[in-house]
């Protein structure tokens, strides 16, 4: 995996939204988000014991294809069982997602529903209301702080919530400072796609008690989980390992299991 994977990403999303931009304006989606209602993505993460964030995610760059039959509405209602959130990759490209499985999946489940993409523009934002989804993740490494705090208060103005990721303490200040509500620690450095569960242990402790911390990437077994107990966190952030999974609720439910004992 090469070092530039992010800002070959960043780029091409750059320029998938320009042609986005010209198929559908922000006045027309700003006005459809005024029909949009999602459920609290706040309240279901911060409730007592472990939150689970299941994510429908067909590929990624470190693991290819991940699911070659897939079916994202049936992915989430399974994931609806046993999860308290689902995540929808929608970045196409290198995730192959979709905006249309976000749609789709908001208006299948019950559930609060994240926009998982990389999020530049705040056309992307009001899109992520319109298509229903309760919030959105605004990664700090390709963010300003200032364009950071614009776009986390633009979130909320709309009602919605922000999952703000870090990934170093330098993006731990600034997303504080930027007044976020949730912040979700990534494993994974996104520069190599290295993973170390480590990183939500270090950074979780300097997190201040009101902020939702939330763990992401590489947890797959109860022993991952044993581990992050030791941390400060209210939740987790989990892909691959459901979407392996041929029995997702159960899978999620052991998670759950292991952070109880």
């Amino acid at each position: 995996m090469t070092h530039d994977i992010l800002k070959r990403i960043v780029d091409t999303r750059v320029e998938r939204l320009k042609i986005e931009k010209k198929r559908r304006s922000i006045f027309d989606i700003i006005e459809s988000c005024r029909n949009s209602n999602p459920p609290s993505f706040l309240d279901a993460v911060r409730k007592n014991g472990l939150s689970v964030i299941a994510e429908v995610k067909r590929a990624s760059p470190s693991a290819g294809v991940i699911r070659h039959r897939f079916d994202p509405i049936q992915t989430a209602l399974e994931y609806e069982k046993a999860a308290d959130a689902i995540s929808v990759l929608t970045e196409q490209d290198y995730f192959l997602g979709s905006s249309a499985y976000l749609e789709e999946i908001s208006g299948a489940v019950s559930l609060p529903v994240l926009r998982k993409d990389f999020i530049i523009d705040e056309y992307q934002i009001f899109e992520a209301k319109a298509l229903g989804a309760s919030c959105v993740l605004l990664i700090v490494s390709i963010l300003e702080r200032e364009t950071l705090s614009a776009f986390i208060k633009l979130s909320h103005g709309i009602g919605l919530e922000a999952l703000v990721e870090i990934h170093d303490e330098n993006e731990l200040e600034d997303a504080v400072v930027s007044g976020a509500r949730i912040i979700g620690i990534n494993n994974r450095d996104l520069r190599t796609f290295n993973v170390d569960l480590g990183t939500t242990v270090r950074l979780s402790q300097a997190v201040p008690d009101e902020i939702v911390v939330i763990s992401e990437s590489g947890i797959r077994t109860e022993k991952d989980i044993q581990l992050l107990k030791e941390a400060r966190i209210d939740g987790i952030l989990v892909g691959e390992c459901v979407m392996r999974s041929g029995r997702p609720e159960e899978k999620i439910l052991e998670l759950k299991r292991a952070y109880e004992r």
